[in-house]
């Protein structure tokens, strides 16, 4: 991981505005206060492009997601972060678009002047990005995508299959290993500071690519077994040639400038008037509180700080009292609290998590103030660094080694890999670990959280997923596992598997296109009230006919 450094804060504030292929526009919109990418340097492109899609990763995982997977719960304007109340203008891609925008301009001056490292790089970053449009939406612009320069029959560009859309992810990644695969000394242009993730590394670089394709070939394996094994098989039983992530100092992290609320961790503190902004609102769900504690697990404190006041409960009644630090209250006053808010009470004096979709995440374990968004002392707030702006933990995390030993648990479980499923289950408990500073306590740890199957495999991964959280969802969506239940105020009773397609950005602006791809998606029984297949509990391609994960 490479923190970003104030001496290139330039390079981070440019900012293109450009047009998307998938925009029906008739000229490109630059910003007159940025820099025209054509004519920027080409490493100034480059921190730009790495922290917009690591931006874009923590958003996902630390934003709604987080909450989709009982992560965390908001206790205050909640119903898109706990209840999954998304619609058809929620969630557009132009950002990831635009992104891409940028990735094209970088490639095409790498290619100009015959950088192969920062072809490398853009390649892996295209890929990385286009697999995020397609995991989270399904069929999408690809070939005909970022071509608006060209003409007018770009301005609509078609949807290409979600599995035609994988296949060039994974072909961009091969091509980006074998750039990548050169001698230190045989790459040009290269300027370390402007690389914010590996600094020039092209190593680094190359064993983010293929730990992607590893990420990737998995996330097929539901729909298309025999390439997930081939590709799996293909990597693994040449290192040489394939080298992959499986130390946490080589994971995929950026860190934050932590200069202004737009460079900071999204939490912060420090540029947050609102007293009730994003790290008042946010808590731990019960969902995770609850396992790690079953696990004794030494990650919880470094997530989430211990409750101020505990509950206990006290023989009398209409006591409520606060005695050496702990609330007293007896049955009375609890039967009155159950029965105005239709939730219990958690008597655990150390740690405490609202449980999914609650009506009552406000009022949650007799929080003495009602109101939105407000402190909690019965509750678990996040951890003191999530207030800060930047941090050693508090890191846009793109890939990881614990991940990727996550992945080849999974395959050797299926005899995809030599090794067995148990030693790279264990290494992917010990590389979470040291990515989050508790690297000593493993083996203290790790004869209570043995290796039993999938399931374990799969739990281990969700957890290490923190901030992170977009990965677990799909690893959900393939497996059903974990196996998590909605609360009385989800949107519907079964967790969401995709974005709607966004009404004002993608389909009224290109809509035979995006009418042919809704059509092709699969509704399920949850797709409730929704006037088309354009739902968030419709099945994509890559969910279809695989009965997961409902």
């Amino acid at each position: 991981m490479n923190k970003i450094k104030n001496s290139f804060i330039i390079g981070l504030t440019i900012v293109f505005t450009l047009v998307v292929s998938c925009k029906d526009l008739d000229d490109l919109n630059i910003n007159p206060n940025g820099v025209d990418p054509e004519n920027a340097d080409l490493n100034l492109l480059l921190p730009t492009i790495i922290t917009g899609i690591g931006q874009t990763v923590v958003n996902l995982g630390f934003g709604d997601i987080a909450g989709v997977m009982q992560h965390t719960q908001y206790d205050g304007w909640s119903s898109g972060h706990n209840d999954y109340d998304w619609d058809n203008q929620d969630k557009s891609w132009s950002g990831y678009y635009s992104i891409l925008r940028n990735v094209d301009e970088f490639y095409q001056k790498a290619v100009e002047g015959g950088y192969e490292f920062h072809q490398g790089v853009a390649l892996i970053i295209k890929a990385y990005t286009f697999g995020l449009i397609a995991d989270l939406w399904g069929d999408a612009p690809y070939a005909e995508a970022l071509k608006a320069e060209e003409g007018s029959e770009y301005f609509n560009p078609v949807f290409d299959d979600q599995k035609t859309i994988y296949e060039g992810i994974l072909a961009d990644l091969e091509v980006a290993n074998t750039l990548l695969s050169g001698a230190s000394s045989s790459y040009e242009n290269i300027n370390d500071t402007q690389d914010v993730l590996y600094a020039g590394d092209a190593t680094k670089w190359r064993k983010f690519a293929n730990s992607l394709a590893l990420r990737y070939y998995m996330r097929l394996s539901a729909k298309e077994p025999s390439l997930a094994e081939q590709g799996i098989s293909k990597i693994t039983s040449a290192p040489d040639t394939y080298p992959v992530i499986t130390s946490a100092n080589d994971d995929a992290n950026v860190g934050y400038v932590g200069n202004s609320s737009s460079d900071s961790w999204p939490s912060t503190m420090e540029f947050e008037e609102d007293p009730s902004g994003t790290y008042m609102r946010n808590k731990l769900c019960a969902t995770l509180v609850d396992a790690l504690q079953e696990l004794n697990d030494p990650r919880l404190g470094v997530w989430a700080n211990k409750i101020e006041i505990p509950l206990v409960l006290v023989s009398g009644e209409k006591v409520d009292r606060i005695v050496d630090g702990k609330r007293e209250i007896s049955q009375d006053i609890v039967d009155d609290y159950e029965a105005a808010w239709g939730v219990g009470i958690d008597y655990d004096e150390d740690f405490v998590g609202i449980p999914p979709s609650v009506f009552a995440a406000s009022q949650y374990n007799l929080n003495p103030n009602l109101d939105q968004g407000v402190y909690n002392p019965h509750c678990s707030q996040l951890n003191d660094i999530y207030k800060e702006s930047d941090g050693p933990l508090l890191l846009m995390r793109l890939m990881s080694a614990a991940e990727v030993h996550f992945i080849l648990a999974e395959a050797a479980s299926y005899g995809w890999v030599s090794g067995t499923a148990e030693e790279h289950y264990m290494g992917g408990i010990q590389q979470s670990f040291n990515a989050w500073g508790v690297g000593d306590q493993f083996s203290a740890y790790i004869d209570g959280a043995p290796y039993d199957g999938l399931e374990s495999i799969i739990k281990q991964k969700w957890i290490a997923s923190w901030t992170a959280a977009a990965e677990s969802w799909f690893d959900y969506r393939r497996t059903g596992l974990p196996e998590l239940q909605t609360g009385e105020s989800a949107k519907r009773q079964a967790l969401p598997l995709r974005f709607y397609y966004h009404y004002d950005d993608e389909i009224s602006k290109n809509t035979e296109n995006a009418e042919t791809a809704i059509a092709k998606l699969e509704p399920t029984q949850y797709k409730g009230t929704d006037v088309s297949n354009n739902s968030a509990w419709s099945k994509f391609w890559l969910l279809q006919g695989t009965n997961k994960p409902y």
